[in-house]
């Protein structure tokens, strides 16, 4: 699978550092006054500096409970999920949506949670015990 590349808005190009670079461990790539590129997990993801930006509050309900939109993130390994969500926990970050299994049971079972950048992005990482489910119906 080849690496996506996502640009997004943020208001503040160190508050987005220390969350991408220092509380998820991005590496940091190229940078100016104006945007840094980090690795998300082998993906670019590039943080624009747009100071007039606002977060989106629209949600759609998934599972009884409301999933922001946009949003983004990675499909990670079961233990790479957990071992994230500990960290982001002892951090004490503000979950929108507390890391739980959605779909228990059922078909897509997964492992999500979700939480917001400095900038109010809302960002999504998730886990399958299967893989195989990502697309399933």
């Amino acid at each position: 699978m080849r690496p996506f590349h996502l640009a997004f808005p943020v208001h503040d190009l160190d508050a987005a550092r220390g969350f991408y670079g220092g509380l998820l461990g991005c590496r940091e790539g190229r940078s100016s006054d104006r945007w840094i590129d980090f690795d998300l997990y082998g993906h670019q993801i590039v943080a624009h500096l747009d100071e007039g930006t606002r977060p989106v509050g629209a949600s759609n309900p998934v599972d009884g409970h409301d999933v922001p939109v946009p949003h983004f993130g990675v499909v990670l390994t079961m233990a790479d999920w957990q071992a994230l969500a500990n960290r982001l926990k002892a951090a004490g970050t503000a979950f929108g949506i507390e890391p739980h299994l959605r779909f228990k049971g059922q078909v897509g079972e997964q492992a999500t949670m979700f939480f917001r950048d400095p900038s109010g992005n809302a960002l999504e990482f998730k886990a399958f015990a299967d893989d195989s489910m990502l697309f399933a119906t």
